[in-house]
């Protein structure tokens, strides 16, 4: 019996034969089979060849960097790394200037006669390339890294693919030259901060006041706060912190620390009496005889006579100063003076003792600062009863030995007791002021007396 395919008859005992020869160009590649990823079926020389991706794909590498062919694949490396053209130790595949029109790319080739670094899979085989016949009668992919039927170099790390094999490097390293080189990762900036390279990998720290992130990359801000460095305030910043003190401390060399200020250094006008320093502030004391104003600073007398803090006794007056009091005994006036008033004595024109004296003396007290400025009008005096015809001199009697004051006339009638020369309390003084009454009509001459006690205070308010 004839067998017939396409115009050619066979007999019955080629029949079987004729079947298993048209089965297995059918399964060929370029027959409805596909070459494994980064290979192209070369329909002349039936068998599958690698695709120089550098030269099909448009832009295969982007920026700066270099595209190299390798088989079943391609690396894009950095240009200034590539300092030569890559010569595989391997024999060179032959290279088709385009792919066969069955996987998508025109029919025009340009084998050459180098043999590839992978088997060839005769026609006659069951399998395509890369695989081989189980028992089963199924296919089996041929694991070339297993069977060490590849070609890497020996620097190379062999990767079994579906059909075929990939030569690549470990991680941290890149095919420069066919050799895997490592890859400085601190030279393109794999850490945020610190960076030490070392072979096929890098390790990542950070600066003080830093701490790695998760990602063992990146930093993050330690908040030493935290930790309470600082003695008083602490305040966080971008990879340090900073200490601050309370109002009345400054800080110490040591940046933590905290150390009184002592602001009665810093001027002698700080309180009106006297400073004293305490911790983190002041205060202001006054002497005996003040207290201490609203202010915190001045110091304002004591009326001792209005506060009842006086020893002065029923019989006495209490006559308040500044910083202090004097208890006053009652009026009593010296013969041949009579007391006319609580402050007043008079000695009589019909008494004989009293021709050539005064015919009043009044007694009057004041107060004065010790070290008041000068020239300062301190006292009044005038006279009380005019005559037609009389004319009235002032002056100083008694009491002015260190010419502390002087009188100035301010009218016919009246003149002001002038402080002359700063005096210094404790002190006091007693002054009479003496008004002349001169009247030449009827003959006369009179005078009157004024005894003014100063009390001048310790201190200058």
């Amino acid at each position: 019996m004839l067998f017939e395919i396409r115009g050619f008859k066979f007999s019955s005992s080629a029949r079987m034969l004729a079947a298993l020869v048209f089965i297995l160009l059918c399964i060929q590649p370029g027959h409805g089979q596909t070459c494994t990823e980064g290979f192209a079926y070369d329909r002349r020389a039936r068998q599958c060849i690698d695709v120089d991706e550098c030269r099909t794909l448009a832009d295969a590498c982007r920026g700066d960097m270099r595209c190299v062919n390798q088989n079943g694949g391609y690396l894009c490396i950095p240009r200034n790394l590539y300092n030569q053209p890559y010569r595989p130790d391997t024999p060179a595949l032959p290279e088709p200037a385009y792919p066969d029109t069955s996987v998508g790319f025109s029919d025009t080739f340009a084998p050459r006669s180098v043999e590839p670094s992978y088997p060839r899979v005769r026609s006659t085989a069951p399998c395509t390339l890369g695989y081989t016949l189980a028992e089963d009668g199924t296919c089996n992919d041929i694991d070339e890294c297993e069977t060490n039927s590849h070609h890497c170099n020996p620097t190379q790390v062999c990767i079994n693919t579906s059909g075929g094999y990939t030569c690549s490097c470990t991680e941290g390293y890149w095919l420069i030259g066919g050799q895997c080189q490592d890859i400085d990762e601190c030279r393109y900036g794999y850490c945020q901060q610190l960076c030490a390279n070392v072979p096929g990998s890098y390790s990542c720290s950070c600066n003080p006041g830093f701490i790695l992130n998760p990602d063992s990359r990146t930093c993050q801000d330690v908040d030493e706060c935290e930790d309470e460095p600082c003695r008083h305030g602490c305040l966080n910043t971008y990879g340090s912190f900073m200490c601050n003190c309370d109002e009345g401390f400054e800080l110490a060399s040591d940046g933590a620390n905290c150390i009184d200020l002592d602001e009665c250094s810093f001027s002698e006008f700080l309180c009106q009496h006297r400073c004293v320093n305490t911790p983190g502030s002041f205060s202001c004391i006054c002497p005996p005889g003040y207290y201490v104003y609203e202010d915190g600073r001045s110091c304002e007398d004591i009326n001792e006579c209005d506060t009842g803090s006086n020893n002065c006794t029923t019989a006495q007056v209490c006559f308040n100063f500044q910083g202090d009091y004097k208890c006053l005994d009652h009026l009593q006036c010296d013969l041949p003076y009579i007391e006319v008033s609580d402050n007043q004595c008079m000695c009589s024109a019909e008494n004989p003792a009293c021709r050539d004296k005064p015919f009043t003396v009044l007694y009057r007290h004041m107060d004065l600062s010790s070290g008041r400025s000068v020239p300062a009008d301190i006292f009044q005096m005038q006279a009380t009863t005019r005559y037609p015809g009389a004319f009235y001199i002032f002056q100083i009697k008694t009491g002015n030995e260190g010419r502390e004051f002087h009188m100035r006339q301010t009218s016919n009638v009246s003149a002001t007791l002038v402080l002359s020369r700063p005096i210094k309390g404790p002190r006091e003084i007693v002054l009479d002021l003496e008004m002349v009454t001169v009247n030449n009509v009827i003959n006369f001459r009179g005078s009157s007396i004024i005894r003014l006690t100063i009390f001048v205070s310790e201190h200058p308010f």
